[in-house]
């Protein structure tokens, strides 16, 4: 052990360069693992606080992606009645009806009521605090996730104008002005990122049409109250009393019906989404298997191109009594101890990219990925990279095993 940490030290500008490049590679290989299990678990396991999504006919996957993850466009909207339908149907527990469409300065604006305040819970037991209070119905008011807020800097009581479409462009802003009565605490979920508006605030901003039942085009008028015949929604979000419930809710919506799409179970839905989203990992545990490949090669040439400048060093070791297996091995220790330690530093670097991983994901989407999450990878890898380096140190421990002792020592 003294002549590997004496041999470390000799070369060690060498024995640096090619740890670094072993913690990249064990760093690389235990973040792409980690990231692929953590992001499946956060979209598909996480929880959301719905059971299922009541949306128009469509994709099922756009329907969650637009309501949920607010990342999509809609597939288009349901009639009011459909809503008030299965808001009194016994099976469900609570139907919180959703109007989307515009956004401020890029967040997604969403109509709903006050219920999402008072009985929705987006964990078991957790409902939105709220720094102010709710919006009223009827009220040009709006609730502020804590992301959007921080990030455009908006405050109790500032007056904001929505714009019209999910994307945002200064020449599509609405004349009416809302006042900003509350703003959400963090819940390290997509609400985070949303705007919240009265529902009617969407059937009255300026240039929206309702087109109803029968798709006769109607445009709300100050003061009047806008007739149920001729309300939409873009969806309505569930919460259902029982796993059978959503069973039979499925079967006849999707099934039966050709009016409406029922996205149930809402985990399931993403679950198939990441599972289609598979090859993309695939590739990238190839790049990280190439990356490992490369840092083996790095440790075979370090530990090759220091065995002519060594070669006097093991003949005297063989001269003093050190048999060949011993040299071979002690090769075989020292490649196998870089690569033990380019393994430890890999953690930092793989705790390093899923920092910044969870940050970009947590920014975009507002999911938050569970750094505590467990791969099997982070021992795995480890051992794996030890076993890489002891292999990459034979060939080299091949040609110190084979050196002439006689031959070296009469030349030196």
């Amino acid at each position: 052990m003294m002549i590997v940490r004496r041999s470390l030290r000799r070369h060690a500008l060498s024995t640096t360069v090619t740890v670094i490049s072993a913690a990249l590679a064990s760093g690389l290989v235990m973040s792409v693992y980690s990231i692929s299990r953590q992001s499946t678990l956060a979209f598909s396991g996480g929880r959301v606080g719905f059971d299922a999504v009541l949306g128009a006919r469509g994709s099922a996957l756009q329907l969650v992606l637009n309501t949920v993850y607010h990342l999509e466009t809609s597939p288009g909207n349901i009639p009011w009645s459909l809503y008030e339908q299965v808001a009194a149907d016994p099976r469900v527990h609570l139907a919180i009806p959703y109007a989307v469409g515009d956004n401020y300065k890029g967040y997604r604006i969403v109509g709903t009521t006050p219920e999402i305040f008072s009985r929705f819970e987006y964990q078991d037991g957790k409902r939105f605090e709220i720094v102010g209070e709710p919006f009223l119905l009827g009220h040009r008011e709006a609730v502020f996730g804590s992301t959007v807020a921080r990030e455009l800097g908006v405050a109790l009581n500032d007056e904001i104008s929505p714009y019209h479409g999910v994307r945002f462009e200064e020449s599509e802003r609405h004349d009416e002005k809302y006042r900003v009565v509350g703003i959400l605490r963090p819940t390290n979920s997509p609400s985070d990122r949303v705007v919240w508006i009265p529902l009617e605030g969407i059937f009255r901003m300026g240039g929206h049409l309702l087109r109803g039942v029968e798709g006769v085009e109607y445009e709300a008028r100050p003061g009047e109250e806008i007739p149920d015949e001729h309300k939409q929604v873009s969806a309505v979000m569930l919460k259902l009393k029982s796993q059978q419930a959503g069973f039979f809710l499925q079967n006849e919506i999707n099934r039966q019906g050709s009016e409406a799409t029922l996205a149930w179970p809402i985990a399931q839905t993403m679950a198939d989404f990441m599972n289609k989203l598979g090859w993309v990992n695939r590739i990238l545990e190839l790049v990280a298997a190439l990356v490992v490949a490369v840092a083996a090669g790095s440790l075979l040439a370090s530990l090759y191109n220091t065995m002519n400048e060594r070669r006097r060093e093991f003949a005297i070791l063989r001269a003093l009594g050190a048999r060949k297996g011993t040299v071979f091995g002690v090769i075989v220790l020292e490649a196998s101890t870089i690569a033990a330690l380019g393994a430890l530093a890999g953690y930092i670097v793989c705790y390093g990219i899923l920092a910044g991983a969870a940050v970009i994901i947590r920014e975009r989407t507002g999911v938050v990925l569970d750094l505590g999450v467990i791969h099997p990878a982070l021992f795995l890898t480890p051992a794996a990279m030890v076993g890489v380096g002891a292999l990459a140190g034979v060939l080299p421990a091949l040609k110190a095993y084979s050196t002439d002792v006689a031959g070296v020592l009469a030349r030196s």
